[in-house]
């Protein structure tokens, strides 16, 4: 789930060698493992909050260059302590990676575990406490709850109580989660059945800008059957979900155009051309009111869902009733369309207007030009340069010369409507197979370490940027997240239900412990 913000920032990889012999090929029960891990968790609550308090006090906004080597340092020294050895990585133009393995006697499948580390930048205003200085509360914030001392988890703590606290579920809490899966392991002598690779990256909120440049130079060391990624947020249910792929994500802004001063309304309203009337009305011929893009051609190249993802998608719990309470919503949109049908649809968001100025500030002028910020929500086959194309012939259409410099008197002269296209750049959708060998074997995998119901998504309704994974590596890739879905991510007080660090380090666990003895038993995997 990242924005594409310009800034510099750092990507690490750590890689652990700790030698666990692999077990027979039969492997541990679902039920063994999770009733370990849980003995271990029970015994060593105190010490794993702690562990993540510790790396949720460090500042890691990825422009801020030395706190986010802070971080990567701190992480390094976490594996360190647990006997890992990390090896940097170095790009031009990019701090630092580490690299490192841990590996399994006889392992024949090798899985990388991907999370980030660099947080969403803070508006430290809005927050209730310092993003910086995670504060423990017994319950959700806005509904009162009250914060608690640190020095109570020595005793035990509530596992609805909540960390709150920049990266706390975006992304810091997967990284804690995956080491301690590990010490659990060890603890309980319990072996690996896959060789393990974690990929620790320090620039996804940044829109990671060395990635490529990265899994290009050390494409072998990264070689592997498997990436799990460990962002994003389970069901709104609470269930745990396994997540086959993401939408893509293309930003742009788009400016209208009046006079080159600012003009009293009542001596030249409808007159002079109003550049906020013709942007609302340009945008409001791009989207109608359920949510359907009304640009020609926009849905020719996106892919038609398959048999087994429609499946998926109408055995997935309903969730829309309450959240339309939750989130005191009168409608909808997509003619009652449930939302992860709508998910697996383009979108086109309106993040922002600005045009003159509301409230106190307000005057009776005309604006001499209105700006809208968009974001568009891709889905496979689409392309962010294609639907660019589209969206300027769409402007072309209506009259409007397109520019992408703000215009000179002279332009605005010579042409009845300018308009100003800025951004475009971005990723498409990326999308395992849903019924691959090993994506079964995983939804197995999270499957008996809860011996609950599971949800399988086709489709994330968020973006990252796995198709760079895809198109360098060619492996697959599934996302198992872990943090609660009211998580306030990229927002104020965001937040994390410790319960849900519990369940992750029991099914990250389970992952390690099983996955390659589930997946022993598939047919042979087809090539991907």
């Amino acid at each position: 789930m990242s924005r594409l913000l310009h800034a510099q920032s750092v990507l690490c990889l750590f890689v652990v060698s700790l030698g666990i012999p692999l077990a027979a090929q039969s492997g541990p029960t679902g039920s063994t493992v999770t009733q370990e891990v849980r003995e271990y968790r029970i015994a060593h609550e105190a010490e794993i909050l702690n562990e993540l308090r510790d790396l949720l006090a460090l500042p890691n906004v990825a422009s801020d260059r030395e706190n986010i080597e802070r971080n990567a340092n701190h992480i390094v020294a976490m594996l360190e302590a647990r006997g890992a050895i990390a090896r940097l990585l170095r790009v031009e133009g990019s701090p630092p990676a580490v690299l490192g393995q841990l590996d399994a006697d006889g392992a024949t499948r090798t899985v990388v575990f991907y999370a980030h580390y660099d947080g969403q930048p803070v508006d430290t205003t809005r927050w209730s406490s310092s993003p910086w200085q995670p504060v423990l509360r017994d319950g959700v914030l806005e509904e009162g709850a009250s914060q608690v001392s640190w020095d109570v988890v020595q005793s035990g703590v509530d596992p609805e109580w909540r960390v709150y606290s920049r990266s706390a579920s975006d992304d810091k809490s997967p990284i804690v989660a995956l080491l301690r899966s590990i010490d659990a392991l060890r603890d309980r002598g319990l072996p690996l059945s896959v060789n393990l690779k974690f990929f620790f990256e320090g620039e996804e909120e940044a829109g990671s800008p060395h990635l490529r440049s990265f899994l290009e130079r050390y494409r072998d060391q990264l070689d592997a059957d498997l990436w799990i990624f460990c962002d994003g947020p389970v069901h709104q249910t609470r269930l745990p979900q396994v997540v086959y792929g993401v939408r893509g994500v293309m930003g742009m802004g788009i400016t209208t155009y009046g006079a080159t001063r600012v003009l009293h309304s009542g001596h030249y309203g409808n007159w002079s051309p109003n550049p906020a009337v013709m942007l609302v009305q340009l945008l409001a011929s791009m989207r109608d009111d359920e949510g359907r893009i009304l640009i020609d051609g926009f849905y020719d190249d996106v892919r038609p869902i398959s048999d087994n993802q429609r499946t998926a998608i109408e055995a997935t719990p309903d969730v829309e009733t309450g959240l339309k309470d939750e989130l005191s919503l009168g409608r909808t949109e997509g003619e009652g369309n449930r939302l992860l049908e709508q998910i697996m649809d383009p979108a086109m968001n309106f993040d922002g207007l600005a045009a003159g100025n509301v409230g106190a500030a307000a005057r009776n002028a005309i604006p001499t030009r209105a700006t809208a910020a968009l974001d568009f929500r891709l889905v496979p086959d689409q392309t962010p340069e294609r639907v660019r194309e589209l969206v300027i012939d769409h402007l072309r259409s209506l009259g409007y010369h397109v520019v992408s410099e703000d215009p000179d008197a002279e332009t605005l002269r010579s042409h009845e409507r300018v308009v100003r296209v800025t951004g475009g750049a971005g990723y498409p959708a990326t999308g395992t197979p849903m019924d691959l060998p090993v994506s079964l074997a995983v939804e197995q995998v999270v499957r008996d370490a809860f011996d609950q119901e599971l949800v399988t998504v086709p489709l994330l309704g968020g973006s990252l940027p796995l198709n760079t994974f895809e198109e360098v590596l060619g492996v697959p890739l599934v996302i198992v997240p872990m943090v609660n879905h009211d998580n306030n991510q990229h927002g104020a007080n965001e937040n994390l239900r410790i319960q849900n660090l519990w369940d992750g380090l029991e099914m990250y666990a389970a992952l390690m412990a099983r996955l390659g003895h589930v997946w022993s038993i598939t047919a042979s995997d087809p090539v991907f």
